[in-house]
């Protein structure tokens, strides 16, 4: 027990020593917002665990298995037709006579120990973990006063937020929490309006027990729901002083710009954000937000820029985050499990290594059983992507774009997979990513050297360099010729992607 304290607080004083410095005041407007810098631990991390976890993870499906399976919430109620025989079949009833309320008892993380999830996220390289503390469905994964829909009361019977942060924190970790509840009002109503009504399912099922009304709604921004959600999240940071808030796309911005409580919602924002980081900052933490959307939530420099499994095509100005799946959907899918979908170590590490010589965090998105275990086969893929990462994370952990990303060489061999839906990535024959730390420039490769291979991006560089390694510093054969930099790998060693370091004067 004494061990385990220790531990915790050394965590603690780790990442409050990173803010020791921080002793800004910030107005809540987006000019003043702006200047919030990285929290250093995120800077320095480049790597974090997203995890999606809450009662649509009961199901682990969405019609035709296409999508996000925590989109159920609100297509299960759109289009109920689609949904039928598998409600029956899984559950034997379906709405409004069996509805997404009643999925919670059966949401019961018994077979969950947060400790070995804390222990996974650290073995395999990752120096951040973001939990959902309440998803769009208005469930709280955490004890909170302010609803009685949440995981103490209901389905876990645990404070999942708590539990998770203490295991995460005991590790040695950062520990964020994403809150969703900004789309709450669209998600059972379907319109990304000020004022909505309940789709006629939900309306019956509320009719049938008023109580569930409490979870289901409110259906509209009004005062009410603005005041609950930033005193959500109040209580949230009370509890556990979370070191990143993460925001969700918020379609109200654009879709309804102009009615009046849109824009009181937009001003709750700039004050709990600044708010955040205010208090933050004063009790020495070094804490972070990002800023998601596939338009964005605020003006670009706000934050991190995120959107779902975004993409750069080049080296991006402003530090960015990318919340990538390791299938198609964020919230456990039972098909994707069956039917081995994840992407594989390989496509993993690919995706860490372009994301980190692009200028942005790669934030891998993890979706649990709903009785708390990690898909095995996803668990095998993350294993060997922290085998990689952990004897190559000196090219990952606190580095720096270089003055270009990488090159291409060869034919297009990839693109527009349909298994990635549209977040697929383009692959070309040999692939080169580069990324920077003081005056080494690491080079990855994405393919097995079997002949020597020549750098352009090197050329104007001959009399700048000093040598050329190995990842263990061991020396490479190399020469420079009228294309570049030509590198002799004399190796077999090659696993998921290999390293090499060029050393300048």
């Amino acid at each position: 027990m004494k061990k385990t304290v220790t531990v915790a607080l050394l965590s603690l004083c780790m990442l409050a020593c990173n803010a020791e410095k921080r002793v800004e005041k910030f107005e809540p407007t987006w000019e003043s917002l702006a200047k919030v810098k990285p929290a250093k631990w995120w800077d320095e991390g480049k790597f974090g665990i997203f995890i999606h976890w809450g009662p649509y993870s009961v199901a682990g499906y969405k019609y035709n298995n296409i999508g996000y399976a925590e989109a159920i919430t609100e297509h299960m109620y759109q289009s109920p037709e689609k949904y039928k025989s598998f409600f029956m079949e899984k559950f034997g009833a379906y709405p409004p006579e069996f509805g997404y309320k009643d999925w919670i008892p059966y949401y019961t993380a018994e077979n969950w120990n947060p400790e070995e999830w804390a222990k996974l996220f650290k073995k395999i390289g990752a120096k951040y973990v973001i939990l959902t503390a309440e998803h769009h469905d208005g469930f709280a994964n955490w004890d909170s006063k302010l609803t009685d829909w949440n995981s103490v009361k209901m389905g876990p019977k645990r404070d999942l937020v708590g539990d998770l942060g203490k295991a995460v924190r005991n590790e040695g970790l950062a520990y964020g929490l994403s809150y969703h509840r900004e789309r709450h009002p669209s998600r059972f109503t379907g319109k990304f309006k000020a004022h909505n009504k309940p789709f006629p399912l939900i309306a019956e099922e509320i009719k049938r027990e008023p109580k569930c009304e409490e979870l289901y709604g409110p259906f509209s921004y009004s005062d009410e729901f603005i005041k609950d959600y930033v005193d959500r999240w109040k209580e949230i940071n009370k509890l556990y002083k979370p070191d990143f808030m993460w925001i969700d796309d918020v379609p109200l911005f654009y879709k309804d710009p102009d009615d009046p409580q849109t824009k009181k919602f937009e001003e709750a924002f700039k004050y709990m954000i600044a708010d955040y980081v205010n208090e933050a900052y004063e009790q020495g933490r070094d804490v972070y937000f990002n800023n998601k959307g596939k338009i964005l939530n605020f003006p670009l420099g706000v934050g991190c820029a995120e959107s779902d499994n975004m993409r750069q095509e080049k080296i991006f100005e402003y530090r960015w985050q990318n919340p990538a799946t390791m299938g198609v959907s964020f919230a456990y899918m039972h098909n994707e499990e069956v039917n081995d979908l994840y992407k594989s170590p390989a496509e993993l590490v690919r995706l860490l290594v372009d994301v980190v010589s692009k200028n942005g965090n790669l934030l891998l998105n993890i979706g649990p059983r709903a009785d708390g275990t990690i898909p095995e086969s996803m668990q095998k893929r993350l294993l060997a992507m922290g085998e990689w990462v952990n004897a190559n994370g000196d090219c990952i952990y606190g580095t720096k774009p270089w003055k270009v990303y990488g090159e291409y060489k060869g034919e297009i061999i990839k693109e527009d997979d349909v298994h990635y839906n549209k977040h697929s990535m383009r692959i070309h024959e040999k692939e080169y990513r580069y990324i920077s730390k003081g005056n080494v420039v690491y080079v990855i490769s994405f393919q097995k050297e079997n002949e020597p291979f020549i750098l352009e991006s090197f050329k104007e560089f001959e009399n700048s360099i000093d040598k050329v390694t190995y990842m263990d510093n061991s020396p490479l054969s190399y020469k420079f010729t009228e294309q570049g930099l030509e590198i002799s790998d004399e190796k077999s060693d090659f696993y998921l992607a290999k390293v090499y370091k060029v050393f300048f004067k």
